[in-house]
């Protein structure tokens, strides 16, 4: 935990200018509704919950930003909550005036409580672009490596951002994971 908080301290001692494609901005807080299903869990192989994520991203240096995310699920009948939290870098290179291509290392943590919880890393690549003035949109491929009897697995990650002005939009996401994991997230977004 100590070595989370420097990295964070770090990240916020940094000048926020990072060069990003036209459009797009690496400085954001969201938060919304999230719902998961899924088949691969370690318990019951058709789980379905649904809570609140919030997930923000701070730009530092040329083409680098810190990201990170907290979700609080409940799973449906039973007494279980699935707690998931990541904290990451990630690299941003232009390749257009309107797309960056993404590298992204995570740390992530997922708890159900009563013992079951798991920690690991995920590795994420891909390319996002300013689709429109007003629409933005992400692609990425994955992997994450959980330990505690979760499988590692690949996993695709789809997301889009409608801004109705430069600071204010509404952003979804959705996360298939390989073996079948669906999790789902929308919400408003403030950037900066």
């Amino acid at each position: 935990m100590k070595r989370l908080l420097s990295i964070a301290a770090l990240a916020a001692a940094l000048p926020f200018a990072a060069n990003a494609a036209e459009g797009l901005s690496y400085n954001y807080v969201e938060g919304g509704y999230s719902a998961s299903k899924s088949d691969i869990a370690p318990v019951n192989r058709d789980v379905d919950s649904d809570g609140w994520s919030i997930r923000g991203s701070a730009a530092f240096l040329p083409n680098f930003h810190a990201f990170g995310d907290y979700t609080r699920e409940s799973v449906d009948n039973s007494p279980l909550d699935r707690d998931q939290w990541r904290l990451g870098v990630g690299y941003n290179h232009e390749v257009t005036p309107r797309t960056d291509l993404l590298t992204r290392v995570a740390y992530q943590k997922l708890d159900f409580g009563r013992g079951i919880n798991a920690d690991g890393y995920s590795v994420e690549v891909g390319a996002r672009t300013a689709l429109l003035p007003a629409l933005e949109g992400y692609a990425l491929a994955g992997y994450e490596d959980l330990d505690s009897g979760f499988d590692s697995e690949f996993y695709g990650r789809l997301g889009a951002q409608w801004k109705f002005n430069p600071n204010f939009g509404v952003a979804g996401d959705i996360k298939l994971i390989k073996g079948g994991d669906t999790q789902w997230f929308v919400g408003p977004r403030l950037t900066w």
